[in-house]
């Protein structure tokens, strides 16, 4: 079981650190050299932190020279310059480059997580209630219908002993989480070595079993769920084992990665700022960043 920190000078102090592990100083040998990406980053996480916007962690730097002192600021940046950094340090391959540092901070020489678990939740993309959202929804008439067919979905392997998380995916929902686990356990098993993963039946299928047991020889735990219910032995050998020899002691801690979302939500919240695709996943993946960042410090 872990808690995340609640101090913003601790979450700056370890987000600054993360960033001079991963990134260089400067994108460019041009730039204007007026702050560095590892401020930069720390101001981002900071946002995140705090659940503010561009314009409201300006403000609080501005309002609060300790923190500026923290992460060695001579002045604030402009909120459009934390947003363009945004833009370029929580790309894809930045943003995989911070988490190795966190995952390499967090176990060190440590490198085999024995149990992980692997999950996926959508979140809104707006900050209207359920209530509202609801209330809409049983108005009459088409034109006051609110349907929402689309969201931002996170989808994260987590150590379910420390709730760190191992690896992540940005996409777009509703899809089936059974297509995402083979390139999740080998963005994971890049970093650490796994014993066993553990998931629900939304990721049963013959295929993950075989991908994770003979090509990765990670153990996996998924219950034989999926498709309609028979009394029928499931198709596949690793499905049938999983039907007649299922490791329910195990599959009990998978519940620690429900624990790894709701932290996320609780801590950040349950929505996403960005409007667009590409901006809504930066989001997603600033989120998984702070959420280590912040289990690095009592650690």
């Amino acid at each position: 079981m872990s808690i995340t920190s609640k101090s913003p000078v601790a979450v700056l102090r370890a987000a600054l650190e993360v960033a001079e592990q991963s990134l260089p100083a400067y994108s460019h040998r041009c730039s204007p050299k007026k702050f560095t990406q590892h401020q930069l980053f720390a101001c981002l996480v900071l946002k995140n932190f705090l659940k503010t916007d561009y314009r409201g962690v300006a403000a609080v730097l501005q309002d609060c020279s300790s923190l500026r002192d923290t992460i060695r600021l001579k002045k604030v940046p402009h909120f459009t310059t934390i947003q363009k950094a945004a833009h370029r340090l929580l790309a894809s391959v930045s943003a995989k480059k911070l988490l190795d540092a966190t995952v390499g901070q967090q176990l060190g020489r440590r490198l085999r997580v024995p149990l992980a678990a692997i999950d996926s939740k959508g979140l809104e993309c707006t900050a209207a209630s359920g209530y509202f959202v609801r209330r809409r929804g049983s108005v009459a008439g088409p034109w006051k219908t609110m349907v929402y067919h689309r969201y931002p979905k996170l989808a994260v392997i987590c150590d379910v002993e420390s709730h760190f998380i191992l690896a992540f995916d940005t996409r777009r929902g509703p899809k089936p989480d059974v297509a995402e686990f083979k390139s999740l356990l080998d963005d994971a098993l890049s970093r650490v070595r796994l014993t066993m993963i553990l998931a629900d039946a939304g990721y049963d299928s013959e295929s993950n079993h075989c991908h994770a047991r003979e090509d990765r020889q990670v153990r996996t735990v998924i219950p034989a769920k999926h498709g309609r219910p028979t009394s029928k032995p499931a198709s596949g050998r690793h499905r049938r084992l999983m039907q007649v020899r299922f490791n329910g002691d195990a599959y009990r801690q998978r519940a620690q990665v429900e624990t790894v979302m709701s932290m996320i939500k609780r801590r950040q919240g349950s929505h996403v700022r960005g409007t667009t695709y590409h901006s809504q996943n930066r989001d997603l993946r600033l989120m998984v960043l702070t959420h280590n960042v912040m289990i690095l410090l009592i650690y």
